[in-house]
């Protein structure tokens, strides 16, 4: 077992398989001793948990389980295994509605920016072999769908962040953007790219 296939482990983690792209690109590509990752959204065995704009759902009636926009299956906030952030119960009374636009909560979006940069890693590995390779995460851009109102980005995609300094330790602090979006594709609340060094 590799050193951060054990690290992974540790915290309970599986690599997934590379989710296939939706487009004409693929999921990474090197370039001298880097790695470029196209954009990574939050599935979970193909799916989204939620989708929506993120935003402080206190700012719009809440609207029980029937939240439109939002999907079936539980976000799954911390990735380990197959755990999930609360039951679905839980997840749908966190979704609210403003205006016509479901929102989804910065503790939620943040635990799928930590699913989406696990989803960048397996990305990174399908053309490296191995992350023990990685010798840096040089830089994380995080995409949130946000609310007109929202301006908690780089909280939400600390997400992100975080989780690869736990896996990474030193080796995972890097350069960051966090921009706030109108929209992402499939109406995902978050999309995470990363570029690593590797050797």
């Amino acid at each position: 077992m590799s050193d951060v296939t054990a690290r992974l482990a540790e915290l309970g983690i599986v690599l997934p398989s590379v989710s296939a792209p939706a487009g004409a690109y693929v999921p990474a590509i090197v370039s001298g001793n880097l790695v470029f990752t196209a954009g990574q959204l939050p599935f979970v065995g193909g799916l989204l948990g939620q989708t929506g704009k993120v935003g402080e759902v206190g700012d719009g009636p809440l609207t029980g389980s029937g939240a439109a926009g939002s999907v079936a299956q539980p976000v799954a906030g911390s990735i380990a295994g197959s755990a999930a952030v609360g039951d679905s119960g839980a997840n749908a009374a966190s979704d609210a509605r403003s205006g016509d636009q479901t929102l989804v909560s910065p503790s939620d979006a943040k635990a799928m920016a930590q699913i989406a940069a696990l989803n960048a890693l397996a990305a990174v590995q399908s053309v490296i072999g191995s992350l023990d390779r990685v010798t840096q995460v040089v830089k994380v851009t995080g995409f949130v769908s946000s609310d007109p109102s929202f301006t908690g980005q780089p909280g939400v995609i600390n997400g992100a962040s975080e989780f690869l300094v736990d896996v990474f330790g030193s080796a995972g602090i890097h350069a960051r953007s966090a921009v706030g979006v109108a929209v992402l594709p499939l109406d995902s609340p978050v999309e995470v790219e990363l570029i690593v060094s590797f050797e």
